[in-house]
Order: C-alpha cells, then sequence, then structure tokens
C-alpha cells in the first residue's frame, strides 16, 4: 500500500459498516496536512444530472455519490484539459473541476465522449490528520489511481478491481461476505 495523496484510491474495508462507504473507493483530489478532499467514483446518485442542474440540456447523464459533504455542491473528473480550462491535474490525464460554462458548451456539441467525464454530488472530506489515523486503524486500503479505473471500469466492479490492483492476499477480500457473521 501507498501513503495517501493527491491521485489515490482509497479502497474501503471489506468490513466497514459507515453505510455512507460501505465498498467505495475514493479517488483523492487533494491531501495536505489541513485535510483531504476525494470524490467516491463507485456509488451512483439516484438522480441524473440533467435532473439536478435544470438548465442541463444533455439527458440521462449519470451522477456519482460523491460522498457526505456539501450535497448541494457539484463535482467533475474529466480528460479533457484542452476543452476544459481551469482544471487542477490530479492524475496523469485526468482534472477536477474547470470553467462550468466551458464543460456545457462541449457537451451540447456533443464534443465531450461521456466515457471520459464523470458528475458528482457532494465529497469526501477529512481534517487535519483525520485520514492519516482513519488508515491507521485499517478503515481504507490504498493504490495509486488509474484512469481506466475511474472512466472505464463499471461502477459495481471498481471496488474489487481496485482490490485487485493491490494483488496477493488482497485479492481474496474480494470475496468476503458484507457481514461476516452471515458467513
Amino acid at each position: 500500500m501507498i501513503s495517501p495523496s493527491k491521485g489515490t484510491l482509497l479502497i474501503a474495508n471489506p468490513f466497514l459498516k459507515d453505510a455512507n462507504f460501505t465498498r467505495t473507493v475514493i479517488f483523492m483530489c487533494e491531501h495536505r496536512e489541513e485535510g483531504s478532499l476525494g470524490l467516491v467514483i463507485n456509488k451512483i446518485f439516484p438522480q441524473k444530472l440533467n435532473e439536478l442542474i435544470l438548465d442541463f440540456e444533455k439527458k440521462d447523464l449519470i451522477t456519482f455519490d460523491g460522498g457526505p459533504v456539501q450535497k448541494n455542491s457539484f463535482q467533475f473528473l474529466h480528460q479533457y484539459p484542452d476543452l476544459i480550462p481551469g482544471g487542477e491535474k490530479v492524475l496523469e490525464g485526468t482534472y477536477w473541476g474547470g470553467n462550468f460554462e466551458s464543460l456545457t458548451i462541449h457537451l451540447k456539441n456533443n464534443n465531450i465522449d461521456l466515457q471520459k467525464i464523470k458528475f458528482f454530488i457532494g465529497y469526501s472530506g477529512w481534517a487535519s490528520g483525520q485520514l492519516d489515523q482513519e488508515i491507521t486503524e485499517n478503515t481504507w486500503l490504498t493504490v495509486k489511481a488509474t484512469n481506466d479505473l475511474i472512466f472505464k471500469v463499471s461502477p459495481n466492479e471498481i471496488w474489487k478491481a481496485s482490490l485487485k490492483e493491490l494483488g496477493g492476499d488482497y485479492e481474496m477480500m474480494i470475496n468476503f461476505p458484507l457481514d461476516p457473521q452471515m458467513n
């Protein structure tokens, strides 16, 4: 495992009971002394993007539940730094945020492959030292993120695919039951 940093994936321990984070994978956008911020990349929000942003013309775009913090905020990850200026590079080939007006224009004009962008409501956040403490308590496993895990793997397979990236004994966790008492 690696230390958490920008561009890292946090993989929920198979026995994590917190309903917000059961079997989730979080893409870390920031990890600083003041705190950390990430987006859950494998939990679909019940509403589509056009239901949340009423003036949004694209229909039926999946939105992800980025986490329990600020459910009134909108975030996005993309692979279009030239079309959507102002995004922060988080990983080679992956950018966080950017100019919303450019985003809407390019979506309307079909200039964006929808397999290279993800939308989120809310985010996951940690105060100073909190995430490091949770990792010490084995709440999270860490692995370097890849663009394939973020954009290409089906949401319901990301948790398993992330554990496979760790390899070895971690791969066995894929088959662990949600509740070990049910075994």
